[in-house]
């Protein structure tokens, strides 16, 4: 009887051992993915006919993985969604717009009364414009489309992909502010190739402003984990990639018709 005890114990303690080396596994995967497809997509597959078709696959990929792990392997119940905008909830919304909008406002103030004038943003206007030209967006009504795709959809993806999966359960493994710092730095890490791409390896422009990105990770984690909601940080992030498409069409929108 005593053997048997013992075995059980062991079994479990083996079970739990091997939940949680799958869970780091999962981890680890979730936070380097990212960076593994923008390198494909921005480098090794540039101005390749199947560029499209790696971005496209890559985010099935990234953006299916959370909810496969989470629903169909460990096996957890789908949480309920709903959005209340009274109270807690909307103190939340209303910081997370502020933060969005002043986030926005400054990018756009520091292009256009220092950097474009400077001549600063000379090369990385080109190579937006290149890279507009890639997507096949050539015409107005096109870049509003992906604009409105991407500040919608592609912020609420992000913000269940590094806050709802990558930030939420790092806290079983490390401290909060622990896994504040993990994920925004996950959450940075493809950014920086993007960055690279527009103003080069060797400026210090993109790893300043890939900082910068991961303060507004960890902003957008800050207000998940006080909300317990992901629509603050979810509308702060949309209102943050409004911004910067509404100062890519004014750099670089020549080109649409």
């Amino acid at each position: 009887m005593e053997n048997h005890r013992h075995h059980d114990r062991h079994h479990s303690v083996t079970s739990t051992n091997e939940s949680r080396s799958g869970e780091l596994a999962a981890l680890g995967f979730a936070i380097c993915f990212p960076s593994i497809l923008t390198f494909a997509y921005f480098v090794l597959f540039a101005g390749h006919p199947a560029s499209a078709s790696v971005y496209g696959i890559g985010k099935v990929i990234q953006f299916g993985f959370p909810a496969i792990w989470v629903f169909l392997v460990v096996r957890e119940k789908i949480p309920r969604m709903t959005l209340k905008v009274a109270g807690k909830e909307f103190y939340w919304l209303r910081l997370g717009a502020g933060f969005g909008l002043a986030v926005s406002g400054l990018m756009i103030a520091l292009a256009f009364l220092w950097l474009k004038p400077s001549g600063f943003l000379d090369g990385p206007v080109i190579a937006i414009q290149g890279k507009i030209a890639d997507m096949n967006v050539d015409s107005f009504s096109a870049y509003v489309v992906v604009s409105v795709f991407y500040c919608l959809c592609h912020s609420l993806l992000e913000e269940y992909y590094w806050r709802w999966f990558v930030f939420k359960r790092l806290q079983t493994f490390v401290p909060i502010p622990v896994a504040i710092l993990v994920s925004s730095l996950g959450f940075m890490a493809h950014h920086v190739i993007v960055l690279a791409i527009f103003f080069g390896w060797a400026s210090p422009a993109t790893y300043l402003f890939s900082l910068c990105i991961a303060v507004g990770g960890a902003v957008w984690a800050w207000m998940y984990e006080r909300s317990g909601s992901i629509y603050a940080p979810w509308l702060s992030h949309a209102l943050v990639d409004a911004g910067i498409f509404l100062l890519g069409y004014l750099l670089a929108g020549e080109l649409l018709t």
